[in-house]
């Protein structure tokens, strides 16, 4: 882990960067499985702490929060309620900007839970967001692309990995379900180019969203009716299925602190055969920041009491009947996807359930 801080905070609160690298020194040991008992399990609780700072800052945060509120922004600046694709998008924006504005005043605010339970905050996440932003391209959100990209896409060599299996199933009944309504608005590829409306939009996200950064792979336009129903599929997916991936499960993966510690509050051991189980509990939050962390967790996995799930559209933005008919055969497809999954958890120690079509919110809205 080259390169990276974690900040530590001292029972005092008294503040100090221990870094963590990959690089052996006589202050620096680098562990392996073979160490002493308590050695290892520190170290896997460091690197644990390290990557709960990564999942909540930047693969919740910044890739299904912030990229849903560009998403959500640039189709209220630049398409009219009349158009189809604001009447397809609108139900996954919906309360996504007034919950990013919620996490700004509480969260990620200047003396917010950031702030009170988590080594990134003082400005670490802030810095964390504006590096990932670098790295962060359009085909990182393409989910089948984003997989081959991990080498994670062949079931025989990789079994049982049911984030990718569920995921892909997913995908593409939203595929096929956006890919229906282009085709019904849109007569050919030059429809797509012609529809000025819908080329502001996109413009918009690649502008304001992405500054116009030539990297992120973002389109600045688009000129076919594949592309124009990829895309759209990005937007919903990113909303719906992959914010349900990363934000549900948050309560059953890290409400056990050693799991997840939201800070750390000892530096790392200087030398192998040192550490005690003492050391390993005075490293771990205390009661306040881990208490602050439960309460966060919690909140976070919690589904609304009016929640909208992938498929329902109540308000029903369409009355044409060919829509209506599209929208019938997704929510068909979307049942027997939750139909394979609830098969395939039966008689499961630990079954996976988070991307059930039936658990995933419309829209990222908590």
């Amino acid at each position: 882990m080259s390169g990276l801080y974690q900040r530590v905070p001292g029972r005092q609160r008294a503040q100090q960067q221990v870094p963590l690298n990959q690089i052996p020194g006589e202050e620096n040991p680098i562990f392996l499985p073979l160490d002493a008992k308590y050695d290892w399990l520190l170290v896997k609780i460091w690197v644990r702490s390290s990557d709960f700072h990564v999942h909540q800052t930047i693969t919740h945060l910044l890739c299904t929060h912030l990229v849903s509120e560009v998403f959500g922004i640039a189709m209220y600046h630049q398409l009219p309620a009349v158009h189809p694709i604001f009447k397809l998008l609108v139900a996954h924006v919906r309360f996504t900007i007034a919950i990013n504005t919620k996490a700004r005043e509480q969260l990620i605010c200047k003396f917010g839970l950031f702030d009170e339970a988590n080594a990134t905050g003082g400005g670490g996440h802030v810095q964390m967001v504006q590096r990932a932003m670098k790295d962060l391209t359009y085909a990182s959100l393409c989910f089948p692309t984003a997989i081959k990209a991990r080498g994670m896409e062949s079931t025989e060599d990789i079994p049982y990995y049911f984030y990718r299996d569920d995921g892909l199933l997913v995908w593409e009944a939203i595929q096929m379900f956006t890919s229906e309504v282009v085709g019904i608005y849109y007569e050919s590829d030059q429809v797509v180019e012609e529809d000025q409306e819908l080329q502001d939009f996109v413009k918009d996200v690649y502008v304001y969203g992405m500054r116009g950064k030539k990297a992120s792979g973002f389109p600045k336009s688009l000129k076919s009716r594949e592309k124009l129903s990829e895309y759209l599929t990005v937007v919903i997916f990113t909303a719906s299925v992959q914010h349900a991936a990363v934000n549900f499960g948050q309560y059953d993966w890290c409400s056990w602190i050693p799991n997840a510690p939201p800070t750390m509050c000892a530096p790392l051991p200087k030398a192998k055969g040192v550490v005690n189980t003492e050391q390993i509990v005075d490293t771990l939050p205390d009661r306040g920041r881990s208490c602050w962390h439960l309460g966060a967790v919690w909140a976070l996995s919690q589904f609304q009491d009016n929640e909208l799930f992938l498929g329902m559209y109540p308000e029903e933005h369409f009355i044409e009947k060919p829509v209506k008919e599209a929208m019938a055969r997704f929510c068909k497809n979307l049942d027997a996807i939750v139909s394979v999954i609830a098969e395939r958890n039966k008689n499961k120690k630990l079954p996976y359930y988070y991307l059930s079509p039936d658990r995933i919110p419309n829209s990222v809205a908590i």
